[in-house]
């Protein structure tokens, strides 16, 4: 996607305007310091759970107010073809700690993988691990043997401490962050037993923004990581009720009209404007790298993906296709915009490359890094995977019985193929042409859809992937029909 056809399909305008002319900064030498002229530099990267690709105003929102992303987006670099590496949250960050693909650590999904009712799973799926194996080597680890003061604060969903959670990955410090996918409760008292609580009626999310300010503020003499994950904004929907008031009434567009929801994201957007602001105070900015992320599509009961097919817990674009900014003064060209598709993989190897950390010899690199790319230049074409070999149930009748079934995608250039599992019939699309995935060509063009068949077979066996063949003895291919989806909330 071009910058025209992005602006034209967020209806985008703010971020290109009145932006300062973009300077390069010289090529990292000697490190000195954390505050010095060639000192390594800081590095925050903030992980929203379940924001949608549309949810923030530089990305075409009406509804969602979002200044402070905005302002993020303004100085620094939109990404509008970045990808999650699952449609659910604990695969994406897996393979975004590990810089690894689901199949080489075996998270795939949230809690089992046989999900929903027996009857209406026709094939046996792939036993799913929920805890990263703390034998891969995470981001945290390699950049801690680096030199840097790590923390991970907010949601981890990973494992828990001390065999399996940040402070057994590389974390010095760890804040909120257990085997937990949601927070009891956005208000204090959380019952979070790695959380402590705060005054009666704290809200979790301006409450990570403050332990994240006090990170800083405590590491400001030498590098640091602080990796940011908010629970922010997954269910339970729960906001601040004055804010909740400011949205009432106020028109909204598609599924964007839950003054809740939009509360939720607005205090996401505060928090990150504590976290710049903070920077800014501490005169760390110019030399921190900053990225802003999130895990999976947006849940689709409650707002809007448009004109991106699917939500979260889907293959197609709104399921996996993520709102990404990476601010860094002095070498990403303020309110620039890149259709170049990136992946979670490659934060591993970029983030890395700024720290000058080492990589782990021992672990296989699924990603690329992105730092060509950051400059303003190009990185050689690849495809781009996914391997979900397990079911999600439906949140909607819409959705028939299940968002996900089991099944694979890639994305090469321009096209996207999805190769389900069940009946093994696949899906092509061209995304320049038809960014919505309404029309499969697989029919039309069956030499196009074999090449990308080929591609992701090939890959699959490269990555030891399993597929799901075995078939599932209690299935009823009937069972179903006209009831409700299984699936009422949303814990995934």
């Amino acid at each position: 996607m071009n910058r025209r056809d992005f602006m034209r399909l967020t209806g985008m305008g703010l971020v290109a305007a009145g932006m300062p002319r973009f300077v390069r900064a010289e090529e990292p030498g000697a490190r000195k310091g954390a505050t010095g002229k060639d000192a390594k530099p800081n590095i925050v990267f903030i992980l929203a759970d379940d924001l949608g690709w549309k949810d923030t105003a530089c990305m075409g929102s009406h509804f969602y107010k979002t200044p402070r992303i905005d302002q993020l987006a303004a100085q620094g670099m939109i990404f509008s073809d970045a990808y999650a590496n699952a449609p659910n949250c604990a695969p994406t960050r897996a393979c975004l700690l590990t810089g690894l693909y689901s199949p080489r650590h075996g998270v795939y999904t949230v809690g089992a993988s046989a999900r929903g009712r027996p009857e209406d799973r026709k094939l046996i799926p792939t036993p799913n691990t929920e805890v990263l194996d703390p034998r891969f080597v995470t981001i945290a680890e390699a950049l801690k043997s680096a030199g840097y003061a790590t923390a991970s604060i907010g949601k981890w969903h990973l494992g828990q401490d001390p065999k399996s959670g940040p402070q057994a990955q590389g974390f010095d410090v760890n804040i909120g962050g257990n085997q937990s996918g949601a927070p009891k409760s956005y208000f204090s008292p959380y019952g979070n037993p790695d959380l402590p609580d705060g005054p009666k009626g704290e809200y979790v999310t301006d409450r990570l923004g403050d332990e994240a300010v006090n990170f800083i503020k405590d590491n400001r003499q030498r590098p640091f990581f602080l990796y940011l994950p908010h629970f922010a904004v997954h269910t339970p929907h729960q906001a601040k009720p004055e804010l909740i008031a400011q949205y009432k009434g106020k028109p909204g567009e598609g599924r964007q009209r839950d003054p809740t929801y939009a509360a939720m994201i607005e205090s996401l957007d505060q928090s990150v404007g504590r976290v710049l602001d903070c920077l800014d105070t501490e005169g760390l900015a110019d030399n921190t790298v900053v990225v802003f992320f999130s895990d999976n599509g947006g849940f689709g009961p409650i707002t809007d993906m448009t004109p991106l097919r699917g939500s979260k817990g889907m293959l197609y674009e709104g399921g996996i296709r993520e709102p990404t900014i990476v601010r860094w003064p002095g070498r990403v060209k303020p309110g620039s915009t890149c259709d170049t598709p990136i992946i979670g993989v490659d934060f591993f190897p970029t983030l890395l490359e700024i720290a000058g950390a080492k990589a782990p010899t021992e672990q296989p690199r699924d990603g690329v890094s992105l730092l060509p790319v950051l400059a303003g230049g190009a990185i050689p074409p690849r495809d781009l995977f996914w391997h979900e070999p397990v079911y999600l149930e439906a949140y909607e009748k819409a959705q028939g019985r299940w968002r996900c079934t089991p099944s694979s995608a890639i994305r090469g250039g321009d096209w996207k193929l999805i190769e389900f599992f069940e009946d093994n019939h696949v899906e092509l699309y061209n995304l320049k042409d038809d960014i919505g995935e309404t029309t499969n060509l697989a029919e039309k063009l069956p030499e196009k859809a074999q090449e990308l068949r080929k591609r992701l077979a090939e890959w699959r066996q490269a990555v030891n992937a399993p597929v799901p063949t075995q078939l599932n003895p209690r299935y009823q291919p009937d069972a179903s029909q006209g009831k409700a989806p299984a699936v009422k909330g949303d814990w995934d």
